[in-house]
């Protein structure tokens, strides 16, 4: 049976108790997205000795000007089992009926997210049910995945060649990592400059800076900024939640870039999370098709030179409880412009 929880370690322990949880399933996640005109609720699924099978965190927004809301479930449900999924998505659909909501989004993966008979069952379950797969995408589909149970010379050794000399041409350049954790004020400043001047290189949207420091001060983050000479030359941001660290946010200028602080950068952060206890490190992040005109594969190749694991995701699927929430899904499509989480 489905109940309301609403208490946050309870939530979070049950969370942690389910297969491969997601920190945008966190009630962190919620508190801080409420702050930015989203209410949450969360629904826990047991089994008959109290187990916990399936979990779903889901926002509503209402939209402007307008009488009606959307459903969000953000890297959910999280669930054990194919069962448990539909159970999910009966209460998803149940939820956007009774809110009144243009639809319902989740895209929440299986347990054994990359597998392919595993997204092919999920994929059927969701057709079945009367959902579409969404042409408003808002989290990166697919993802790549570090294994960090090794030693620092099999985390080495799992490098391509190249990038194993650019971590070492950074540190005898000099070039130096500092940890940041938690996060200041005046670090925040310098992190979101940063990144904005990413955002204006490489042509996408983000938030304001205010965004991004609750972020940083509500998640369990820690910042990673590499300088050279006293200049800040790049930096990182890692979440965790559970055994797992994202690689959530990074950030680079132009200058020094010859040194190749993202090297180390990353070196430095996989051995850190690993330290504190993280099994995965998540890349948050590949192309939709492993090809070179992918406009993420030069990101891709730089994932991939320190060994990291592409794993396929389901991507976000959309479910209408009405024929009207088509026509204002299209509108508010041509008038958004999706931003970085």
């Amino acid at each position: 049976m489905w109940s309301q929880v609403t208490d946050a370690s309870a939530w979070d322990a049950a969370l942690r108790a389910l297969p491969a949880p997601h920190l945008l399933q966190s009630w962190a996640w919620g508190e801080l997205k409420s702050r930015w005109g989203w209410t949450a609720e969360r629904w826990l699924l047991r089994s008959a000795a109290g187990v916990p099978r399936a979990a779903v965190q889901v926002l509503t927004r209402r939209m402007s000007r307008l009488p009606v809301c959307v459903l969000y479930a953000p890297r959910g449900p999280v669930v054990a089992d194919d069962e448990a999924f539909d159970a999910a998505l009966a209460l998803l659909e149940q939820r956007a009926r009774a809110k009144r909501a243009i639809w319902v989004k989740a895209d929440g993966d299986p347990p054994s997210a990359g597998e392919g008979d595993a997204l092919d069952r999920c994929r059927a379950l969701l057709a079945a049910r009367g959902w579409r797969y969404s042409s408003t995408q808002v989290q990166f589909r697919n993802t790549m995945h570090t294994d960090l149970r090794r030693s620092d010379e099999a985390l080495l050794a799992a490098m391509k060649p190249k990038t194993r000399y650019n971590v070492r041409l950074a540190e005898k350049r000099g070039v130096q990592v500092r940890l940041v954790a938690p996060i200041g004020d005046a670090d925040a400043r310098l992190l979101y400059a940063m990144y904005a001047e990413t955002a204006r290189r490489d042509g996408f949207a983000i938030r304001e800076a205010a965004y991004y420091a609750d972020v940083w001060r509500t998640m369990n983050s820690a910042a990673f900024v590499a300088e050279r000479a006293g200049q800040a030359l790049a930096g990182l941001v890692l979440l965790r939640f559970g055994d797992r660290a994202w690689y959530f946010y990074g950030m680079s200028r132009a200058v020094g870039r010859e040194h190749m602080p993202n090297y180390l950068l990353q070196w430095v952060a996989m051995r850190w999370a690993r330290d504190q206890g993280c099994v995965v490190y998540d890349w948050w992040g590949a192309p939709d098709v492993r090809d070179a005109r992918d406009p993420l594969w030069g990101v891709y190749r730089f994932k991939e030179g320190f060994g990291a694991r592409f794993v396929e995701g389901l991507g976000a699927w959309d479910y209408m409880p009405s024929h009207a929430g088509r026509l204002l899904e299209m509108l508010l499509r041509i008038t958004s412009r999706p931003m970085r989480q």
